[in-house]
């Protein structure tokens, strides 16, 4: 299996964290986002989004979208589960996972970035308060999901699951974007607990081959 990712690309931090807890080798191939190699046609080839990641599979298969990449692992690497058993608690987890995948994600996504700079003339300073602004509200949503929830170690259990999958990635965002986590304690506490796992700590974007 090939995956081509981009060390900072948060979709593919979330599926290097899965393949890490199941145990799922692969070839890594690095796409460049920031010089544009998404765009190129031979990536084009593999994913029409000119996005990553893209898991290119031995029997040809492509498959793209991190949400469908790990749900896609979990059903063809069962252990360790990423999903609950129980129907209603599966629910849950997907919100929580949509919460960030779909409202805070693509809202600092690095296309809108490069947008609000070329057509906004927005520089540094607005790029951050636009992302400190969405990624601030987004975390505080899922910190408030996870305050009405029993004490646990992880987001839903006392093992990492799909939540956290999605939740440490995001969290690094908000550090790299200097996003005010103070006032989160389960958020931040959940995220640490997760980055002192292997499975996590090497999945960072700092140790990646990639990395700058």
């Amino acid at each position: 299996m090939r995956f081509h990712g981009y060390f900072r690309s948060s979709s593919s931090y979330r599926c290097r964290i899965a393949c890490n807890l199941k145990g799922v080798a692969y070839d890594f191939v690095s796409v460049h986002l920031a010089q544009g190699q998404q765009k190129a046609e031979g990536f084009k080839g593999l994913n029409p989004q000119a996005l990553v990641p893209a898991f290119e599979l031995d029997d040809g298969e492509v498959l793209t979208q991190s949400p469908a990449i790990l749900e896609w692992l979990d059903e063809t690497h069962p252990e360790p589960k990423l999903l609950p058993d129980d129907p209603l608690e599966r629910a849950h987890v997907r919100a929580f996972c949509a919460a960030i995948a779909c409202e805070i994600h693509p809202l600092q996504n690095l296309r809108v970035l490069q947008y609000l700079r070329a057509e906004y003339g927005q520089g540094q300073e607005g790029v951050e308060a636009w992302c400190q602004r969405w990624i601030g509200d987004g975390l505080a949503a899922c910190e408030a999901l996870l305050a009405k929830r029993p004490a646990q170690t992880f987001c839903f259990g006392d093992a990492p699951g799909m939540a956290d999958i999605y939740l440490v990635p995001q969290v690094f965002s908000a550090a790299r974007f200097k996003v005010d986590l103070s006032e989160m304690p389960n958020v931040t506490r959940i995220a640490a607990t997760c980055n002192a796992l292997p499975a996590f700590a090497e999945a960072h974007p700092s140790k990646q081959p990639d990395a700058e």
